[in-house]
């Protein structure tokens, strides 16, 4: 890749917005107000309250982007938090900073799963599911042509899943769904999901799955989480999932997403899948058409942040297939020198393949 230059054009398929603290206390219907999330003000900083969570959840490293990291902290004010991350005028501004055309939108991680968590009161996860989705599409409505949102689906019903699809889809500001379990609810699909992702192929939308599903209540004491340093852990799972499923074969235009998971480990992956496909008796082989690594050329992405390892083996990874991110406003950006990241993660690389992996790829998997 040559040298950053303001004419190339960089667009992260993985950014997050920081929720602002009323987002579901004036978005719920009433009755839902007294339990929605909120943030209080605690002694150590503000941190959201959600039913279920197993703490606090604080938001200083979801917002810590373009700070040293010896003045970092978990523990910060709301007032502290970046404009950008909840204001989209300002949002556009970091990307000016940035050098960075525009960004697919993903909501809080441990905030989102939450929501998805041992759901007990159907109507109520709906609830919040709905308010989140209404308030990033007003967001992205500021500049729909840099703002790019990932919508939640709910996971208590595929007709709820299916309904709430239809009506995201409306306006044309969502560019993508997110899903933080199957829509039948669980971790493992059922057949009744197959109308989901009927519905969603005809919508051209694509699914993303962001870092793991949520597969266990939030929160900080929580240590030994896989998913924290080696974030790559859960995706395999979810692509033989829809792979070995015959998802892909049944819906043949279906796009997944796998978010911020990297690339490195697909090569692998691919290569343990085929094999263990070959060696398997034709009576016991899983019901699809083709070797599984033909999925992961067609229907599977990965982004990545940084992944050096992944670029010099992107061939085997599939350059067609590869997402670059900031992941800002999160902490593991380098914002405001993307540009620079960028340049040294593709250093070497020619620059058609550095045009589809920093842009090229996105505006043809997320065009609409």
């Amino acid at each position: 890749m040559s040298a950053p230059t303001t004419s190339r054009r960089l667009i992260s398929a993985d950014s997050h917005i920081n929720e602002p603290p009323d987002l579901w206390t004036s978005r719920v219907p009433a009755e839902y107000r007294e339990r929605a999330p909120r943030v209080e003000h605690l002694e150590l900083g503000d941190a959201w309250i959600v039913e279920g969570a197993l703490d606090p959840i604080n938001f200083g490293g979801n917002c810590s982007a373009g700070i040293p990291a010896d003045q970092r902290s978990a523990w910060i004010r709301w007032e502290q938090v970046r404009r950008g991350g909840h204001e989209p005028a300002a949002r556009l501004l970091d990307q000016d900073a940035d050098g960075v055309d525009a960004e697919v939108l993903y909501p809080t991680p441990r905030l989102a799963n939450q929501l998805f968590w041992s759901t007990t009161d159907p109507e109520y996860h709906l609830a919040c599911v709905r308010a989140y989705n209404d308030w990033l599409s007003e967001f992205c409505r500021h500049d729909p042509t840099r703002l790019w949102g990932v919508a939640m689906i709910p996971n208590v019903g595929v007709d709820d899943a299916i309904a709430e699809l239809d009506r995201i889809s409306a306006d044309g500001t969502m560019r993508g769904v997110l899903l933080g379990r199957y829509p039948s609810g669980d971790e493992a699909m059922t057949a009744d999901d197959d109308r989901f992702w009927a519905r969603v192929e005809a919508l051209g939308l694509p699914v993303s799955i962001h870092v793991s599903f949520a597969t266990e209540a939030q929160g900080d004491k929580k240590r030994m989480k896989l998913t924290g340093d080696m974030r790559f852990f859960d995706a395999p799972i979810r692509a033989a999932q829809f792979i070995n499923g015959g998802v892909f074969d049944r819906f043949p235009l279906l796009q997944l997403v796998l978010v911020e998971v990297d690339v490195s480990w697909i090569p692998y992956v691919k290569e343990q899948m085929d094999d263990r496909f070959l060696r398997a008796g034709t009576a016991t082989r899983a019901p699809i058409a083709k070797l599984p690594s033909d999925y992961f050329a067609e229907n599977i992405f990965a982004t990545f942040v940084t992944d050096r390892y992944g670029m010099a083996n992107r061939h085997a990874v599939g350059v067609s297939q590869i997402l670059w991110s900031t992941d800002f406003p999160h902490g593991g950006s380098d914002w405001p020198n993307s540009r620079n990241t960028a340049a040294a993660q593709l250093d070497g690389v020619p620059d058609d393949e550095a045009d589809a992996i920093v842009a090229g790829n996105a505006l043809r998997l997320y065009a609409r």
